[in-house]
């Protein structure tokens, strides 16, 4: 498969000691020495594969030097894109960098799309569909664990155990043509059933098994939305300072101060949160509190896990209890802030309104209680199980969605075996359930959705 040759910044656009200007294609290498200006006339044709090379990147028009670089040279097919790849290692500032991006689009490149490099890798068979989606999780991880996980899927876990799953289904549907074929053979036909039963009820299991990762893969890949929701000055501010361990909301004694959701990411004993502070629920005739109100209301009904604070020195209010039936059948957590002031709750009833929710007592102004917290949300959630390292987790949304249908067409065939149904008609359900399966690593799924996939990676990936 033959592409053009496309051009791209790989690295953030900014001030930095380098930048990186990459190019992938059958003319990669000559539109690069067409630029590049080496010691003692050296030119970058004649250079050996993965190689780095000293010299000035020259404007062809002008014959002015434009840069001072060091070029990468990587000769298909043992490269990234199984292409011709050049990188171009500049001085990293706007100018310099978009200078010799500018020389190489006027020299005979075109401007890469958002993710082209990794979708080229997919389309020349670098890397399948499923590993190509881990590029941008391993860019956007946040955890060591949500790293690992992604590294994991880099490498190719869960493309084998699909591959294996299909194969398993692919031999069945051969032995299925060949009770179709030829009928005549009396025991072919239990020897079938007997057989899908079997193949059905292990790819069955192994969907299942993966399914049960993906609550845990899908938070460590997208991070646990958590709400801190509860009366105003309670403590919610501190409490996300005290998380994000800096300064990001204002904290003041004056009631109704966070007028507006506030959102940060922390990682919290491996776990990341995507940690939402909301303007304190009450009934309130300020137009912008009230405005913040009803956003806390909202990314409620959306939330992974809530924090509800509540106030050790003050009493538990109809809008506390109002709070925790808006919570009623959620992940929460119950925190009992301000400890380092009197008593004033009535603790029995905190008790009793929060059930089996997990409670915590803590001082945010004197640093009490946060570890027990942070300790509470990473329990909740992984129990210790997310270390067990032989795992292959599902993160993806999409591949989570395509097993559940993979799932559900694997139930309907085993079923149909068990009614005695011809073999024919539970060939539909088993070739739907390898054709789910294949849409994961890409092996039979639409360009169009391969297009909207890549478009979401960065420009220069």
């Amino acid at each position: 498969m033959e592409f053009d040759t496309i051009a791209a910044i790989s690295t953030p656009m900014g001030e930095g000691a380098i930048a990186i200007v990459r190019l992938s294609g059958d003319q990669a290498i000559a539109i690069a020495d067409k630029l590049f200006k080496g010691i003692g006339g050296k030119r970058l044709k004649t250079v050996s594969s993965h190689t780095i090379h000293y010299g000035q990147i020259i404007d062809p028009k002008t014959e002015q030097v434009a840069e001072e670089v060091m070029v990468s040279v990587m000769k298909g097919p043992k490269t990234f894109t199984k292409e011709d790849v050049v990188e171009i290692n500049c001085h990293g500032g706007l100018v310099s960098v978009n200078r010799v991006l500018q020389l190489l689009l006027t020299n005979g490149a075109r401007l890469a799309e958002p993710g082209e490099f990794t979708k080229r890798a997919f389309l020349n068979g670098r890397i399948d569909l499923s590993q190509a989606e881990a590029v941008m999780d391993l860019i956007r991880a946040k955890t060591d664990r949500a790293m690992n996980l992604a590294l994991g899927q880099m490498e190719g876990r869960l493309s084998k155990l699909i591959r294996k799953l299909r194969q398993e289904i692919l031999e069945t549907l051969a032995h299925v043509e060949v009770n179709i074929d030829y009928p005549e053979y009396d025991d072919v036909e239990e020897m079938s059933h007997r057989m899908l039963l079997e193949k059905g009820s292990y790819v069955k299991e192994e969907i299942e098994k993966l399914l049960r990762t993906s609550q845990q893969g899908k938070i460590l890949r997208e991070g646990l939305s958590t709400v801190i929701v509860g009366r105003p000055n309670v403590g919610k501010s501190s409490l996300l300072n005290s998380l994000v361990h800096e300064n990001k909301a204002i904290v003041t004694d004056i009631p109704g101060t966070t007028r507006d959701v506030i959102e940060e990411y922390v990682n919290v004993r491996g776990v990341p949160l995507r940690l939402l502070d909301t303007a304190g629920i009450r009934e309130t005739e300020d137009i912008v509190e009230r405005i913040g109100v009803e956003r806390s209301r909202q990314v409620l009904k959306e939330a992974d896990l809530i924090l509800l604070v509540l106030n050790y020195s003050d009493e538990c209010t109809k809008e506390d209890e109002n709070l925790f039936k808006a919570v009623e059948g959620m992940d929460v957590i119950v925190i009992v802030n301000k400890t380092d002031l009197p008593q004033v709750i009535d603790m029995d009833q905190v008790h009793k309104l929060s059930k089996n929710h997990k409670l915590v007592a803590t001082s945010l102004l004197e640093d009490r209680g946060v570890d027990e917290l942070e300790e509470a949300i990473a329990s909740l959630f992984f129990e210790g199980s997310i270390e067990a390292g032989d795992l292959t987790y599902v993160s993806n949304t999409r591949h989570i969605a395509l097993l559940n249908q993979a799932l559900h067409s694997i139930e309907e065939a085993i079923q149909a075996v068990e009614m005695g149904t011809p073999i024919d008609i539970v060939q539909i359900d088993l070739t739907r359930t390898w054709e789910l399966l294949g849409e994961i690593i890409g092996d039979s799924v639409h360009e169009s959705l391969i297009d909207q996939l890549f478009s979401q990676f960065c420009l220069g990936k």
